[in-house]
């Protein structure tokens, strides 16, 4: 995930921006910040998902064909 800095930083920009606007240099900072931000927590809800095993109250395994293609891939839940 990202550093608690860059979090700080993606914060105290938003409230300059509602306080009194960003300068263009800020505006950019501001913009490559969220990328980062979207990009970092993107990856990270891929690998959650990617984890998941679904079943079902009678032990049928319920995951996406998809799913189940990328947990083969990386050899996740024995998957063969």
């Amino acid at each position: 995930m990202l550093s608690s800095s860059k979090i700080a930083r993606i914060n105290e920009l938003a409230k300059l921006q509602k306080a009194k606007g960003l300068t263009e240099a800020e505006k950019e900072e501001q913009k490559q910040l969220r990328q980062e931000y979207l990009k970092a927590f993107r990856q990270h809800m891929a690998k959650q998902v990617e984890g998941v095993k679904i079943v079902d109250q009678d032990g049928n395994d319920l995951t996406p064909e998809k799913v189940k293609q990328i947990q083969k891939a990386k050899g996740l839940h024995n998957r063969i």
